[in-house]
């Protein structure tokens, strides 16, 4: 067998759906058929299929015929990843002594103080540092469930303070990913709220945020109903223990000028695995 076959040949599991990628080390064999079972792996385990693919030659051959389910190939970081990561690692490093405000990039900084949407660099510093903790909420919740974005970025634009882009195989728990990025800011000052009774009157006055408040609602029925209360204490105790994580990536959307792609985030999040439900 070739070496590009071996390539091809290659899956990492995260438990969600994607197309064939390859690049990674054998550690494992799973069935390709058309109605795998689901895999029971966490984050990062490294499998192979248990027969190559027959169109090696073609790449986009080899994507379709592949019907493997619940698993996701994380694609084999790009020169330009590599170059970003090893970027952000050494700056995190260098600034490892300092407070999230002083580490952020001016870009940042003056794309909000520049709109007019804030009267000095101070709140438009500290509002940077507020997304960054939000979306990196998201992001780590979207790898805790297995669930797959192109980007995170705390880009100012016209209609949000920053965003996750193209989310997707988040299945049964995207309602976690929706509450992540309250819960991420909370995280950031040890804020949480400590009564169910305190809990429910703010969620009763949590709207728009995006849509993170509507899907959040929307998603959580299959499995807690109404109960929102619940839902919520649910994903703080998915959550919680992985304030490290929300932490160092929160800090790598500050420290970089520009968006973190997918495999630049789940490196340096250094991820505990997926969430069991």
């Amino acid at each position: 067998m070739s070496s590009r076959t071996l390539r091809l040949d290659l899956h990492l599991v995260t438990a969600g759906d994607e197309d064939y990628q390859a690049g990674n080390e054998v550690i494992s064999h799973v069935p390709c058929r058309d109605r795998a079972q689901p895999i029971d792996a966490g984050r990062g385990q490294l499998v192979s299929h248990g027969r190559p693919p027959k169109a090696v030659g073609n790449v986009r051959a080899v994507r379709a015929a592949c019907r493997c389910q619940h698993v996701v190939c994380r694609t084999v970081p790009t020169p330009a990843e590599r170059r970003a990561l090893g970027t952000i690692q050494a700056e995190l490093a260098r600034a490892i002594r300092y407070d999230d405000e002083s580490i952020v990039h001016p870009r940042w900084v003056r794309q909000r103080y520049d709109c007019g949407c804030y009267a000095s660099l101070a709140p438009a510093r500290q509002a940077t540092v507020r997304t960054a903790w939000h979306e990196a909420g998201h992001a780590v919740a979207a790898l805790a469930v297995g669930a797959r974005f192109s980007s995170a970025s705390i880009h100012h634009g016209h209609r949000s303070e920053g965003r996750v882009h193209g989310i997707t195989g988040a299945t049964e728990q995207a309602f976690l990913i929706d509450a992540a990025g309250q819960i991420a800011e909370r995280l950031m000052g040890w804020t949480m709220l400590g009564t169910d009774h305190e809990l429910r009157g703010w969620l009763s006055a949590w709207r728009q945020d995006g849509g993170d408040a509507r899907r959040f609602r929307q998603s959580i029925a299959a499995r807690f109903g109404t109960d929102e209360v619940a839902a919520w204490r649910y994903c703080e105790a998915i959550l919680t223990p992985r304030r490290l994580e929300i932490r160092q990536v929160a800090r790598a959307l500050l420290v970089h000028p520009r968006h973190l792609p997918y495999n630049v985030a789940a490196e340096i999040s250094g991820g505990t695995g997926v969430a069991r439900s």
